[in-house]
């Protein structure tokens, strides 16, 4: 649909200035034929916006739940004569608090942002910039937050080990990261093809179900 509205921006404006074509046989505008013989595309494209919106917000909000409690948590404890936390002069722990605040603000963001598409009005013009525009942010809020909820689990739970087994841990936590890293990279393709059709101007059209 994103392709199609850019064939039909660059058709419109490679059309002379004072054209006189305004109107076809049955008396409709380019802009309502358009909208016409699109809305099966329309309508498939925001039904799967839809689903994936609704997909990611869930987990969004399972990532907001758990960074909420996470950020609420202090290593350590508190100090109880300065109320200040014992391990605030830790480097793990600055990274502690600086990831588990990341992926509360992040994991909100991504939320907010499925939201609008989920509420979104689905007009044809949404489909050019706004749709595909919320869908990359949002994607990239909710992996970023997926990162730093795990980065804040590891350096949390690094202070629960002992000193010598912290170097058997790396390991482990290196393999809790693979399968999220896994799930971003099989997003590759998708955020290959926003990017490509968000910032590339010249139209690209297959005419492949048309010579059937």
């Amino acid at each position: 649909m994103q392709w199609e509205l850019k064939w039909y921006t660059f058709v419109k404006n490679s059309m002379p200035p004072r054209s006189s074509v305004r109107y076809n046989e049955e008396g409709q505008m380019p802009q309502e034929v358009f909208t016409t013989s699109h809305k099966h595309l329309r309508k498939e494209g925001s039904d799967w916006l839809v689903k994936t919106s609704e997909s990611c917000s869930v987990v969004a909000a399972l990532i907001a739940t758990v960074a909420f409690a996470t950020s609420a948590s202090v290593p350590g404890g508190l100090d109880d004569k300065t109320g200040s936390p014992i391990l605030k002069d830790k480097p793990a722990f600055n990274a502690f608090t600086i990831s588990s605040l990341l992926a509360l603000c992040l994991s909100v963001t991504a939320l907010v942002f499925f939201l609008t598409i989920i509420t979104s009005r689905y007009e044809a013009h949404d489909f050019s910039i706004s749709l595909p525009r919320k869908l990359l942010l949002g994607l990239t809020s909710l992996f970023a937050s997926i990162a730093a909820v795990l980065v804040s689990f590891c350096t949390g739970h690094i202070f629960l080990l002992d000193r010598h087994l912290r170097h058997v841990a790396y390991p482990l936590y290196a393999a809790t990261c693979l399968p999220v890293t896994i799930f971003a990279l099989a997003q590759l393709s998708l955020y290959y093809d926003l990017i490509r059709v968000i910032f590339r101007r010249v139209p690209e059209r297959s005419y492949d179900e048309y010579t059937n």
